[in-house]
């Protein structure tokens, strides 16, 4: 009989309070290897300050956060990232005089350290990596040009290539299609289904049709708290967030 893997991050009884503002109130929520997830809610659910607690910004009032089974409460933001958990923001960080390529050259051998770039050639393995990566996101034809020439989108996976440059175990992706065309959209749907599998991926979206086109488990946050998870048809059709919804969002945005 076969067994079920251990989570790669398990959030137990999350609570945080600002000056007695509970933004996440008792959350639990729990992360396979390899899985692709969606966290959707209106504004004020709690799902940036969800973020902030996994990457180690915030320190919880309450409650445990693991990450592999280890504990990452009073462990700083940029050993985090060293464990293997990359995140990206809602605007592209990118180095915008620097070409694509370059930007992923860098982001390669920040596993060893800047100066194997300053002082010192990739090797075949990581020059063969970068190439790779911009061929996942479609920009092997851009790879020379300046990166502050690419449209918003081709910046959003410039950046997630970055991130997937490190080798992250959990990817956190925040709000990625907003301001993207529709056919960017669909793309980077594509791209994080691609990803998911190899690396786990947690994407918080605004965008309805963008979640759908994942095809990913929803868990909805409301008030800080778990309010249902399931498919995206299941999570539509369920009273608690429709009510939830409609008296936050316009209809047609969750229809």
């Amino acid at each position: 009989m076969a067994t079920t893997p251990a989570p790669l991050l398990e959030l137990r009884s999350i609570s945080v309070s600002f000056d007695g503002f509970w933004a996440l109130n008792d959350l639990n929520l729990s992360l396979a290897p390899g899985e692709l997830r969606a966290v959707i809610g209106p504004n004020g659910a709690g799902k940036t300050t969800f973020l902030d607690v996994i990457t180690g910004k915030v320190r919880p009032t309450k409650g445990e956060v693991l990450f592999r089974g280890r504990s990452l409460l009073g462990i700083a933001e940029h050993r985090i990232a060293r464990l293997g958990i990359g995140r990206k923001f809602q605007t592209p960080r990118v180095y915008q005089n620097l070409t694509p390529r370059r930007n992923l050259e860098l982001a390669v051998s920040r596993r060893n350290g800047p100066l194997a770039l300053l002082f010192g050639r990739l090797d075949s393995t990581a020059r063969d990596r970068v190439q790779h990566l911009l061929e996942v996101v479609g920009l092997e034809l851009l790879s020379n040009q300046r990166a502050g020439g690419l449209s918003h989108g081709q910046k959003q996976w410039l950046e997630i290539a970055m991130l997937v440059a490190q080798d992250p175990q959990l990817l956190l992706v925040d709000e990625p299609v907003a301001g993207l065309t529709d056919e960017e959209t669909e793309r980077t749907a594509d791209l994080l289904r691609q990803l998911s599998g190899e690396h786990t991926v947690l994407v918080i979206e605004h965008d309805m049709e963008f979640i759908r086109d994942l095809q990913a488990p929803v868990t909805v946050l409301h008030e800080g708290q778990v309010l249902c998870e399931g498919s995206m048809d299941a999570v539509q059709r369920d009273p608690r967030v429709i009510e939830v919804y409609l008296g936050t969002e316009t209809e047609g945005e969750f229809n």
